[in-house]
C-alpha cells in the first residue's frame, strides 16, 4: 500500500496519474497547502521541504521498513523502479526518459509555476516578470513541440517523462499559451488527456479540493514563507 500525501497541484497530479496507470493500491492523505497543513510535524517527517507530494511505501521492494519519498520527480522514479513500468530498462531508453523527466523538474515546472505566480497571484502585477515567464513558458512549449514532431511520446513509449510534463500543460490558458500554436504538443496532450488513468486521477482531485480559489489568507501561507515561518530551528 502506498500512502500519498497530496494536494491538487500539477506536481500532485503526476503521482496520482502514475498510481492509476500502474494500478497500485494507494490511499490519499490530503495536505491542504492553502491552510498551511504542509507545516505539520507529521508531514515534515516525510517531506522536510514542506512541499507536496510525498509518499510512504509500506511494501518496499527490499521487504524492509516503510520507505518515504518526497519530490515528485524522485517519487516517479521510485515508483517506476518499484513496478518495473513506465521507464525503459535499456541504457539509452532510460537515459532519454530521465533527461526529459529532469527537463520538466528543472525547466517546465518552475518556469510555468512562476508564470502562474506573477500572472495570477502576485498582489502587484509586474509587467517585466509576467512577460519574462510567459515567454519562457512559450519557449519550453516550443521545445516540447519540436521533440514530439516525430514521436508519439516524449521519450519513446509512454513513460514517467510524459506523466511529469502533462499536468504542467493542463493550465495552458492560465499560462497565456495557445495549444493551436503547437500542433505536435496538442496531439500529445489530447492523447494523454483521454487515457482512463488520467481521467480518473483528475476526477479524484475534484472531490478533494472543492474550493480551489486562492484567498488572501491562503496567499500569505503559500507565498510568504521564510525559514522562520517554516519552523526552522535556531
Amino acid at each position: 500500500m502506498i500512502d500519498l500525501h497530496y494536494w491538487t497541484t500539477p506536481n500532485g497530479h503526476k503521482i496520482t496519474i502514475f498510481l492509476e496507470e500502474a494500478q497500485l493500491p494507494y490511499r490519499i492523505f490530503p495536505v491542504n497547502i492553502s491552510k498551511g497543513e504542509q507545516f505539520r510535524p507529521d508531514f515534515l517527517r516525510i517531506s522536510p521541504n514542506n512541499r507536496i507530494p510525498a509518499i510512504v511505501d509500506h511494501a518496499p521492494a527490499d521487504g524492509g521498513a516503510p520507505v518515504s519519498v518526497f519530490e515528485s520527480g524522485a517519487i516517479l522514479l521510485y515508483l517506476a523502479e518499484k513496478t518495473g513500468s513506465f521507464i525503459p530498462s535499456d541504457l539509452r531508453g532510460r537515459t532519454e526518459t530521465l533527461q526529459w523527466l529532469f527537463w520538466q523538474m528543472g525547466g517546465l515546472g518552475p518556469m510555468a509555476g512562476q508564470n502562474h505566480h506573477f500572472g495570477l497571484y502576485a498582489p502587484e502585477k509586474i509587467p517585466y516578470a509576467i512577460e519574462r515567464y510567459v515567454k519562457e513558458t512559450n519557449r519550453l512549449y516550443g521545445v516540447l513541440n519540436t521533440r514530439l514532431a516525430d514521436r508519439e511520446f516524449v521519450a519513446g513509449d509512454y513513460s514517467i517523462a510524459d506523466m511529469a510534463a502533462y499536468p504542467w500543460i493542463v493550465p495552458w490558458q492560465r499560462q497565456q499559451q495557445n495549444l493551436d500554436d503547437f500542433p505536435h504538443l496538442k496531439r500529445w496532450f489530447e492523447a494523454i488527456r483521454t487515457r482512463p488513468a488520467v481521467v480518473e486521477a483528475y476526477r479524484r482531485a475534484e472531490g478533494i479540493n472543492t474550493a480551489p480559489t486562492v484567498t488572501d489568507e491562503a496567499r500569505a501561507v503559500l507565498f510568504g514563507q521564510t525559514a522562520a515561518s517554516a519552523g526552522n530551528p535556531k
